[in-house]
């Protein structure tokens, strides 16, 4: 796999924009020049991510999550 990352993903393997073979690598999220730990899905040509809002789920389980806009950098973290 090359470094390029999609435009947009997601980490919820029911989401149609979930990919398994991207998550073999260690990936980063910059937003707004802050690496984020917790997103959850992100679009860098629209310019925001999703982060989970606190320990809150919905009635399925999956987290609740809040729209952030801003500059989004995904990126490949380097092995050490």
């Amino acid at each position: 796999m090359t470094d390029t990352l999609p435009d947009r993903l997601s980490v919820n393997p029911n989401s149609k924009y979930y990919d398994e073979g991207v998550f073999k690598n260690d990936i980063g999220i910059r937003f707004n020049g802050v690496d984020k730990t917790n997103v959850e899905e992100y679009c860098v040509s629209e310019g925001w991510i999703k982060v989970a809002a606190g320990k809150s789920v919905d009635r399925h389980g999956n987290p609740l999550t809040i729209t952030l806009k801003g500059a989004v950098e995904p990126y490949v973290k380097e092995r050490k």
